[in-house]
C-alpha cells in the first residue's frame, strides 16, 4: 500500500485515534523517517527531536547498533512466550539488569509499557503482604502524590494524580492516601528552599504514622514528576522517603519509566541519593526508544514471598503475551552495549552543564515563572504575571503555542500545559542543544504575545 500524502493525512485525521489528542482539532504531522536526532516528515521537512519522541529515544534514530540487533534477532526467532518458557535474549537481559541495578534488585518481571510495569509493582506489593511468612492482610492501600502520572491502566491511574487526565475515571478507581507533590519550586507560604525537604518528609511521616498498618506501598517518580510539568524534588527527599518507609514497614515503588536510563545524569535516578527501592519500574529508553519493553525489578525479599508449591497458589498470576519478547530484549541488550561502548554517561556532565548555561538566559524572562532542570530533563513554566504570580488560563494553550512555533522552525517540542518541555536524546550535541534552546526561546516569545497576534 502506497498512500499519497493527502491520503495519509485523510486517514490520519479520520480514523487514527491519537493519544491525548482532541481529534476535532488535530492537524497531522506525519513522520516518514529519522536519522540521528532528526525526524523528517512526508513533505521532507526536518525537525530536531527535542523531546526524544516522548521521552524515550535514547541515542537518536537509526542507531546502527540497535538496527543490527533487531535484524540479527529476526534471523533467529521473533517471538517466544515467557509463560513457562524463555529465550536467550530475555535471560541475557535479565542478567544485565540485575548487574546494573542497585542493592538487591535481583529479579526481573517483563511487561511492555510503563503503565503495565507500574501495575505489576502495585499487584506484587499487595500480594506480598498477603502471603509472606507472617502475612499482613490489612496492608492493602497506597500513598501517592498529587500531579503524579504512572500510566493509564486503572491501577496506575488510581495512584496517578493529574486531574485533567484522571478525574473522569474516579468511579472506577481505588482510593489512595494522596500527598502534595514534593516540589522545590512551588513552595507553600513559610517554607523555604532550606526547609522544603523536611517539610515534605514531615507530611509523609504523619500519614505513615497514622496508616502504616494498612499501607502496602508508596509509589513515586523519583527526582522529577514528569507529566506534572517536570516538578523537581528537594535534594535529600528520596533518602528520607526510603528511611521512613523502612521505619514504618511500608514498601517503596520507584517509577523510573521516564527518569531512568540516563535521563537525570546517572543510569537510574535513585542512584543520585544512593537509595534502593523494593520495586524499580523501567521502560521507554530501555530499548533506546525503539520498541515497547518495560520491566519491574524486585528485591529478593519480594521474590521469596512468591515461592512455594503449585498448590499453595503463591504464583504471581499476571502476564502479557509479549513479556520478555526476544526482539525487544535483543534491542535492550544493544542499548546497554551502546551505553558502555560509547561511554554515554561519561559524556552527559558536559551536555548537562551546557544546557544549564543556555537555560540561564530564560530565568529572567518576564513570562517565565521557573526553569526546572534535572540532568537532560527540563521544564520551562510560563506565567502571565511574574510579579503577582498570575497564571495563564490553561485554555489559552500558551505552552502549545510556544511548541508549535518551535516546531514550525524545525525543532520538535511538546508541552505539558503551560510548561515547555525539553528532553533531548542523550546523544544530543552541544550545537543541537543550542538550536533547541534558541527555538524554545523564540517560541516562548511568540506564545506570550497577546492571544490573536
Amino acid at each position: 500500500m502506497n498512500l499519497t500524502p493527502e491520503e495519509l493525512r485523510h486517514w490520519d485525521r479520520k480514523a487514527h485515534w491519537h493519544s491525548f489528542t482532541q481529534m476535532s482539532e488535530y492537524e497531522p504531522l506525519i513522520i516518514e523517517r529519522g536519522e540521528g536526532c532528526m525526524l523528517y516528515d512526508i513533505d521532507g521537512n526536518g525537525y530536531l527531536d527535542g523531546v526524544s519522541s516522548l521521552w524515550c529515544n535514547t541515542f537518536g534514530h537509526r542507531h546502527p547498533k540497535l538496527d543490527a540487533a533487531i535484524r540479527d534477532q529476526l534471523d533467529k526467532v521473533a517471538h517466544v512466550t515467557n509463560l513457562g518458557c524463555s529465550s536467550v535474549p530475555a535471560i541475557e537481559l535479565t542478567k544485565r539488569i540485575v548487574e546494573l541495578t542497585p542493592g538487591d534488585l535481583d529479579h526481573v518481571f517483563y511487561a511492555c509499557d510503563g503503565s503495565s510495569a507500574v501495575e505489576v509493582a502495585l499487584k506484587m506489593a499487595f500480594q506480598y503482604w498477603q502471603q509472606r511468612e507472617d502475612p499482613r492482610p490489612k496492608k492493602t492501600s497506597y500513598i501517592a502524590f498529587h500531579e503524579a502520572y504512572h500510566g493509564d491502566t486503572l491501577g496506575s491511574v488510581s495512584v496517578g494524580g493529574v486531574e485533567m487526565f484522571h478525574d473522569m475515571f474516579r468511579p472506577l478507581l481505588f482510593s489512595v492516601h494522596r500527598l502534595p507533590s514534593p516540589d522545590r519550586d512551588h513552595l507553600p507560604d513559610g517554607v523555604t528552599a532550606g526547609t522544603a525537604c523536611q517539610y515534605y518528609l514531615d507530611q509523609l511521616e504523619a500519614v505513615l504514622k497514622e496508616h502504616h498498618e494498612t499501607l502496602a506501598a508508596v509509589v513515586i517518580e523519583p527526582l522529577v514528576q514528569g507529566a506534572a510539568g517536570m516538578l523537581v524534588q528537594p535534594k535529600g527527599y528520596l533518602r528520607g522517603l526510603r528511611e521512613l518507609t523502612n521505619k514504618y514497614d511500608v514498601l517503596l515503588i520507584f517509577d523510573e519509566i521516564a527518569v531512568g536510563m540516563g535521563r537525570t545524569g546517572t543510569m537510574f535516578a535513585c542512584e543520585q541519593e544512593e537509595v534502593t527501592p523494593d520495586f524499580l519500574c523501567l521502560g521507554k529508553g530501555l530499548t533506546g526508544g525503539y520498541l515497547p519493553l518495560s520491566v519491574t525489578v524486585a528485591t529478593t525479599k519480594i521474590w521469596d514471598a512468591f515461592l512455594g508449591t503449585y498448590g499453595e497458589l503463591k504464583t504471581f498470576f499476571h502476564g502479557h503475551t509479549f513479556s520478555g519478547n526476544p526482539l525487544l530484549c535483543a534491542t535492550a541488550l544493544a542499548t546497554l552495549d551502546v551505553f558502555e561502548e560509547e561511554k554515554i554517561l561519561e559524556q552527559l556532565p558536559a551536555k548537562i552543564a551546557h544546557l544549564e548555561k543556555r537555560l540561564a538566559e530564560l530565568v529572567d524572562h518576564p513570562h517565565v515563572a521557573s526553569v526546572r532542570q534535572c540532568g537532560l530533563i527540563v521544564g520551562v513554566e510560563l506565567i502571565a504575571d511574574k510579579e503577582t504570580g498570575q497564571e495563564y488560563p490553561w485554555t489559552e494553550r500558551r505552552g502549545w503555542r510556544a511548541c508549535r512555533h518551535a516546531t514550525q522552525n524545525g525543532v520538535w517540542l511538546r508541552p505539558l500545559g503551560n510548561v515547555v518541555v525539553i528532553m533531548p536524546p542523550l546523544s544530543i550535541t552541544l550545537e543541537e542543544i543550542d538550536r533547541i534552546v534558541d527555538a524554545a526561546k523564540a517560541g516562548i516569545d511568540a506564545a506570550v504575545a497577546p492571544c490573536g497576534e
